[in-house]
């Protein structure tokens, strides 16, 4: 049985927070495999580094808090006589504080970047795939998002809220063709984590030391699961949440060690 890697040749996606860390690095997948990428960010630079690199990728500079940010994209593909067939909703801030130190403000501020930015681009994206035929959506949520989090009131709940706006949406739009699919990411290394890690000694022993596959997590890991997920290679799976830790959400070890069998 012949069984090729599925290509996105000849696919548009449209990745948020495509101008560093993760986002960037889920662009790179996506041009490798052959896609166009509408590069969205709400700094410049990064995303016209990305337009230098490849004349397949349309930087549209905007926050994912702009109520106008859907049109914005449209308006992109429509100058660019390009369909819809991908969206990554990848932008969100992280950190936070417990409960107590939760501002109705802070909260706010996480629901309005993490979901609720998402959930307009979504709504924005399906209406488009819902006339082109279907499409993928690919959703960074986080595995904080999953499990209880040490100080992260605000950013877990908005992941979690990630997670069943992903698999409602799933339920609503599979039978127009739209898959709806999320990452969840355990620690991994990005210009914004990496004082982090080497730092905060907590946060290594958790994280990492004993962690089943005791290391940290790099873009590549997430991009590639991103990308698996919007291709056809997932064409049977929507509504998932796949966890890209290591490990760490099933499972963590205190010791130093892998164990040996003689």
């Amino acid at each position: 049985m012949d069984l090729p890697i599925a290509s996105l040749q000849g696919k548009t996606a449209v990745i948020t927070g495509a101008g560093q860390g993760i986002g960037e690095t889920i662009a790179y997948a996506f041009l490798s495999a052959g896609a166009t990428v509408v590069a969205v960010d709400r700094e410049a630079a990064g995303i016209k580094a990305l337009a230098e690199k490849s004349d397949r990728v349309i930087p549209v500079q905007g926050d994912v808090t702009d109520a106008g940010l859907p049109d914005l994209v449209g308006a992109a593909l429509e100058r660019a006589g390009l369909s819809l067939h991908i969206l990554i909703n990848n932008a969100g801030v992280a950190r936070g504080a417990h409960a107590i130190g939760t501002s109705d403000e802070d909260l706010q501020r996480y629901f309005d970047i993490n979901i609720l930015g998402v959930f307009r681009l979504s709504r924005w994206g399906v209406a488009r795939m819902i006339k082109s035929g279907g499409g993928a959506i690919v959703n960074t949520a986080s595995v904080f998002g999953m499990i209880g989090a040490f100080n992260s009131a605000g950013y877990s709940m908005s992941k979690a809220a990630v997670i069943g706006m992903t698999r409602q949406m799933a339920t609503d739009f599979g039978p127009s063709g739209i898959r709806v699919n999320a990452v969840a990411p355990g620690l991994i290394e990005t210009p914004l984590t990496a004082e982090r890690i080497k730092t905060e000694t907590w946060r290594r022993q958790i994280m990492i030391e004993q962690c089943p596959l005791p290391r940290v997590g790099k873009p590549e890991d997430v991009a590639r699961a991103v990308r698996f997920l919007a291709s056809d290679e997932s064409s049977f799976i929507t509504g998932q949440v796949l966890a890209v830790d290591g490990g760490w959400t099933i499972g963590r070890f205190p010791r130093p060690e892998p164990l040996h069998v003689d």
